[in-house]
């Protein structure tokens, strides 16, 4: 298994933009194929200091291993989706990629 976690900051300027880019997500990179799990969603507020509560949007993907990853990174939709979703809406980003 591999985990692909993304997590995003999005423009403060732009109120609208954590959930466009929740839908840029949905329809640009679920239809890549090789996934196992998708999970895109909003930052869950918590009383907890341990919680980082600083980002908008995480993102976290699965697959069953770094070769399918990897042509994931490398697909069409992949770009698009950096390209006409990620860039114009995000000041940030954090990749956290593991396996196991």
């Amino acid at each position: 298994m591999f985990s692909h976690v993304v997590i995003f900051w999005t423009k403060p300027d732009m109120p609208e933009a954590p959930d466009k880019l929740i839908a840029g997500a949905k329809e640009y990179l679920t239809p890549i194929p090789g996934i196992l799990n998708f999970h895109v969603g909003k930052m869950a507020p918590s009383h907890r200091d341990v919680v980082d509560q600083s980002y908008q949007v995480a993102l976290n993907v699965q697959f069953p291993d770094k070769k399918t990853q990897d042509a994931y990174q490398d697909h069409a939709l992949h770009h698009e989706f950096v390209e006409k979703i990620f860039k114009p809406l995000c000041d940030k980003v954090l990749v956290y990629d593991f396996e196991g």
